[in-house]
């Protein structure tokens, strides 16, 4: 029952991770004065995600492993847009 519940916990806090990504991806304003420090957040939280996806990988179930996968291509394509903004 452990195993389950690390696997549980694993997959929560990636998607938690996930979660408080996109909420701050959602709140940049380009042309905000504090944007430079907004986007510097951003990449910290992006970071975070990033490791929290590859931590929950290495115990999830399939399903977990399809819905992570998700996570990390929207993660990468917020990443993708924020730099073409740059």
């Amino acid at each position: 029952m452990p195993y389950h519940k690390n696997k549980q916990q694993a997959f929560q806090a990636a998607q938690q991770g996930v979660e408080d990504a996109q909420e701050l991806y959602y709140e940049i304003v380009n042309d905000s004065a504090s944007f430079g420090h907004q986007l510097q957040h951003l990449k910290q939280e992006v970071n975070e995600a990033f490791q929290q996806i590859e931590n929950a990988m290495e115990v999830a179930s399939e399903h977990q492993r399809a819905q992570l996968e998700k996570f990390r291509q929207d993660l990468q394509s917020m990443v993708n847009e924020v730099n073409q903004t740059e």
